[in-house]
């Protein structure tokens, strides 16, 4: 089989001819369904794709989602490996490429073990199952009276038998029906709920591990392209003399331009051919390129953010209502009113956007660190006009993504400029690249109204939100938001309210849109939870108190009644349970002693409580802000129920990386715009949080859970900005109502 050292090698081809030369029991499972297909024959057996056995007892697991420091390469093997009763020790992961037959591989929204946990689960059980009855019809007992454990089946009379030796007499017999299926009791887990290792540590500390930038093919050539300096602008000449005197240049290529529905097409413009990186990018630096440059050029993030701020201001299309506010709002009393704004917000992950690709007899195979290997069949499908299947794309590691790379226009700009030079070629963004021509987190201004009563309470809640959508990608002219961006924390406001109504205005879009880590959570927990703080700041009452009000008791909202209007339907297994919210509030509370938190002398506490991907979360954040009006935040206290747990070191992993993000998020990260061009080149202009900047230390709790397991790669980044804000509001007295927190003079 191939190993993962050499992943960056490995072709559909080669991957199925080695299976059925190595002697291989292969058993999988897409959610709901056991598949089954190939031939069965004394060495191999093919009913499906993700788990498989060697003669010599190795166990093979398919990895279909992609690695960019989650873990997930190893968590979801684990859970068919713990099922299957495998030695951890004797398994290999092998890295899927793009390829409908594994069910989505969209590494994205949270969703990899929500989606596939089921799938593994029963992909395990039933290797065990056929391993159990292959023993018995060997042994000429009762399958009842055969048990798996550790790599062997054991039997009567101290029988026992290794998996491998197995392998042959197992691809005979027939996988259980999905309602014969037996998992294992939670009980008998011997990796799940446990921190385990992940596999891809050996290759980071050794330097072995291939990154995107780290892929290659023969023959190839690198590419460095000029792209339009505002979207959807038209290249009108280009001089390239000087470009193409430059050594090591071999040649300039025009691509054309972006056409709407923009999707994950590549942006067009010159690319500067060459024999390495340096020589594509010092020829890129010489060309002397002129652009028409359309409607967008008039494209002015302060202006804009006016522009949507006052939209807020204004009566819009209402997307959740409940009983009647302006009828309680007609009848005067005390009100509480504010705006809120976030910024245009890049990925900036840690490795730029790279691919290298050859095109060749119609076929076309990459190499990138791609979120989704299917929508890199799509989109270069459909960019050089040839089938979907005609795609190969071999997934690397990912030196992050954060959502950036499940698009893939690089790879199409890759896989274009391969067909184009007759060679393979490799696309290498710099970090200017990477921050100039993002798809950006939404900019959104947000309008807040309530009326309070007795005890400061809300009897009525007016919200709105006004941003460019994710769906005008996808649809030209899409300018209100999507239904999945109204339910990220905007529709599914949890509180306890007899008077709502939430609201969503128009804007339009001048720049790609796509999701970033947490999406349109991070914009509208902003409003919402720094809102609650100024309502209870306003009411002079602590808190967590006011929030346990608000949320009301323990209950379960249906969804679909608030989901007014939508298109698509809630998703049946994870309820709005209140109650779940009400306790990781008051756990944290708890947990980080809130009741004794005294803000002054510069130190204050920040706390918040919200639900997103589905798992519940509450984040206490401490901050210190000197006399110049420097902010440092100390500790950041989590607890959180994700629903059950497949590996709790890397849930703890990733929210200690939320925190980190999020603190970016909140003091720091701004993308501004003149004449349309975006202003921020690299860290100078577009800071993340720095070792002293970032949060010193970060508790992560979880609470233990019997629901299904929801999402954790993403939960952790809303309540970080609004508990900040709070926090700074205790400590200092300024309320933030923008971000970032930077732009803001607190003393």
């Amino acid at each position: 089989m191939t190993r993962q050292d050499r992943i960056g090698a490995v072709s559909r081809r080669g991957f199925l001819e080695e299976i059925f030369t190595a002697g291989a029991l292969i058993i999988g499972v897409t959610p709901g369904a056991l598949l089954a297909s190939g031939e069965a024959s004394q060495s191999a057996w093919h009913p499906s794709v993700y788990l498989g056995l060697e003669k010599d007892g190795t166990v093979i697991l398919v990895a279909h989602r992609s690695e960019m420091g989650t873990g997930i390469r190893s968590v979801l093997p684990v859970i068919a490996a713990d099922e299957m009763e495998a030695d951890w020790s004797r398994v290999k992961i092998e890295q899927a490429i793009g390829d409908e037959k594994y069910g989505s591989q969209n590494t994205d929204g949270s969703c990899s073990i929500r989606d596939f946990a089921e799938a593994m689960h029963t992909a395990g059980a039933s290797a065990r199952m056929v391993l159990e009855r292959a023993a018995a019809k060997r042994w000429g007992v009762a399958a009842g009276q055969c048990k798996a454990s550790n790599h062997f089946v054991h039997g009567p009379g101290g029988r026992k038998a290794g998996y491998g030796e197995l392998a042959g007499d197992a691809a005979k017999l027939p996988l259980p029906k999905p309602s014969e299926v037996k998992r294992k009791a939670p009980s008998a887990y011997r990796y799940i709920g446990k921190d385990m290792p992940t596999v891809d540590v050996g290759g980071h500390v050794t330097g072995k591990a291939i990154f995107g930038y780290d892929a290659t093919m023969p023959g190839m050539v690198y590419a460095a392209i000029e792209r339009p300096p505002v979207m959807g602008a038209e290249l009108e000449s280009v001089d390239d003399s000087e470009a193409r005197r430059v050594a090591g240049v071999s040649r300039t290529v025009k691509l054309e331009g972006l056409t709407q529905p923009y999707l994950f097409q590549a942006l067009g413009g010159v690319a500067v051919i060459a024999g390495n990186t340096w020589a594509a990018f010092e020829g890129r630096k010489k060309l002397k390129a002129t652009w028409k440059a359309g409607p967008h050029a008039a494209y002015d993030s302060d202006r804009y953010k006016a522009e949507l701020l006052d939209t807020a201001r204004k009566p819009q299309k209402v997307v959740r209502k409940a009983g009647d506010v302006d009828a309680v709002f007609a009848k005067g009393g005390k009100v509480v009113e504010a705006s809120y704004y976030v910024p245009l917000l890049a990925h900036a992950a840690m490795e730029p956007p790279a691919a290298v690709a050859s095109f060749e007899n119609g076929k076309v195979v990459a190499h990138a660190p791609t979120q989704n290997p299917q929508a890199v069949q799509e989109a270069v499908s459909a960019a050089l006009g040839i089938r979907k299947t005609d795609v190969i794309c071999h997934v690397t590691l990912l030196g992050g993504g954060f959502g950036r790379k499940s698009k893939p226009d690089y790879v199409v700009e890759a896989a274009r400029l391969s067909k184009a030079v007759g060679k393979p070629v490799k696309v290498v963004w710099n970090r200017e690249d990477d921050l100039r021509f993002d798809y950006y987190h939404a900019v959104a201004g947000m309008y807040m109204k309530a009326a309070v009563g007795d005890g400061g309470q809300p009897s009525a809640w007016l919200q709105r939100s006004v941003f460019p959508s994710i769906g005008n990608m996808f649809a030209k002219d899409s300018r209100y938001g999507a239904d999945f961006e109204m339910g990220m924390g905007w529709i599914d406001n949890p509180f306890s309210i007899a008077n709502f109504r939430a609201e969503n205005g128009p804007a339009e879009c001048h720049v790609r849109i796509g999701w970033m880590r947490s999406v349109a959570h991070i914009y509208h927990a902003f409003a919402t939870h720094s809102f609650v703080d100024e309502l209870a700041a306003s009411a002079g009452t602590d808190r967590v108190d006011y929030y346990l009000k608000l949320i009301g008791p323990g209950r379960v909202i249906d969804q679909d009644l608030i989901r007014q209007g939508a298109v698509h339907k809630a998703d049946p297994r994870f309820p709005i349970d209140t109650a779940r919210l009400r306790r990781v509030l008051e756990v944290c509370a708890s947990r980080s002693n809130w009741a004794n938190k005294k803000p002054g002398g510069g130190k204050g506490y920040g706390i918040v409580a919200h639900r997103s991907f589905f798992s519940y979360i509450a984040a206490m954040v401490e901050v210190e802000v000197d006399a110049a009006g420097k902010v440092k935040i100390p500790r950041v206290t989590y607890v959180i129920d994700p629903g059950r747990v497949i590996n709790p070191d890397r849930v703890k992993a990733q929210f200690e990386g939320a925190a980190v993000f999020g603190t970016s998020v909140a003091m720091l990260g701004e993308v501004t715009a003149k004449a349309g061009v975006i202003q921020q080149k690299n860290f100078d202009t577009y800071p993340v949080a720095r070792i002293d900047e970032a949060p010193h230390v970060v508790d992560v709790h979880i609470l233990p859970s019997t629901a299904p397991p929801a999402g954790v790669g993403e939960p952790g980044v809303p309540p970080v900005a609004p508990a900040i804000c709070n926090a700074i509001f205790a400590a200092t007295g300024k309320r933030v109502r923008e971000l970032p927190v930077r732009k803001t003079r607190l003393v």
